[in-house]
């Protein structure tokens, strides 16, 4: 018995190095593109051309200095990109947590068919519509404006998805009845109470909301034409160098710019995350 025990043991921590093995490789690859990015935006061109290097050189101030001087401006792009995605985010998150919650709390006549309807909106492509958006932006004059790209994401079809999977998961309907027993208002208990209940799932849809607009680059590219109102995706994509030369160092400078305030969006909400799966592990 003393052997089998004794041989079980070392086969789950052969398991178990394993695993943590494979954990590393992948954490490794998930990283190695990112650092191959900044490490280039230190790098000269010639020497980005001659080959892959996993350290950096010396060059990342006079990259800075050929990105500044092709008329990139990183504040006011990361100023415009941040009003968007931040704004956007917060709508994304808050709309789609309401809406979810409406089609969990309560019974209503046609609650399966909204559903389904919210579900057949994802199958629709934003290219596809992105004629029709542009016109009806134009007839209200809100061409070079923020709003049509903050605005729209109240309406976010996947997030609703995830929530009410989430909040079906979670939420237990006792805890809204006895709110409502004890006279709290129903906008008042769904931000006091069921918006705390839902922040593991909150702070991982923002996560990829603030990446998805902060990253967006095709209907910024449309309706925005004023230089001075132009998103990060669009400055970089317009960095580009004549003829005869092309500055991939610089390129490369702004696009580490550009990922450099989506790695710390995550590093501040990911502990939200964490917690959420740590408390879903606890058994009751």
């Amino acid at each position: 018995m003393e052997k089998i025990k004794e041989g079980s043991v070392v086969a789950l921590r052969v398991n178990r190095t394993i695993i943590y093995i494979v954990c590393v490789l992948l954490a490794l690859l998930s990283i190695l593109p990112f650092w191959i990015m900044f490490v280039n935006a230190t790098r000269s061109t010639p020497e980005i051309q001659s080959g892959l290097s996993l350290l950096p050189s010396t060059h990342m101030m006079s990259n800075l200095r050929v990105l500044l001087d092709k008329s990139f401006d990183p504040i006011q792009g990361f100023l415009n990109s941040f009003t968007i995605a931040g704004s956007a985010t917060i709508l994304t998150v808050y709309f789609s947590s309401l809406t979810a919650y409406g089609l969990v709390a309560y019974n209503w006549k046609l609650r399966q068919p909204f559903f389904t309807f919210i579900m057949c909106v994802m199958l629709i492509p934003a290219q596809a519509s992105s004629i029709g958006f542009y016109q009806f932006m134009y007839k209200l004059h809100w061409t070079n404006n923020f709003l049509p790209l903050i605005l729209p994401a109240i309406a976010a079809p996947a997030v609703v998805f995830f929530m009410r999977q989430y909040l079906l998961a979670t939420l237990s309907l006792e805890i809204v009845e006895a709110a409502r027993v004890d006279g709290s208002g129903e906008f008042k208990t769904f931000n006091r109470i069921i918006l705390p209940l839902m922040m593991p799932a909150i702070a991982t849809q923002a996560i990829f909301a603030f990446v998805a607009n902060w990253n967006n680059l095709f209907m910024p590219l449309i309706l925005l034409t004023d230089k001075t109102k132009y998103t990060m995706p669009i400055m970089v994509s317009l960095l580009r160098g004549d003829i005869y030369k092309t500055e991939y160092g610089s390129i490369y400078m702004g696009l580490a710019l550009t990922a450099l305030p989506l790695f710390i969006v995550y590093f501040l909400l990911s502990r939200y995350i964490i917690a959420g799966v740590a408390l879903g592990g606890v058994k009751e």
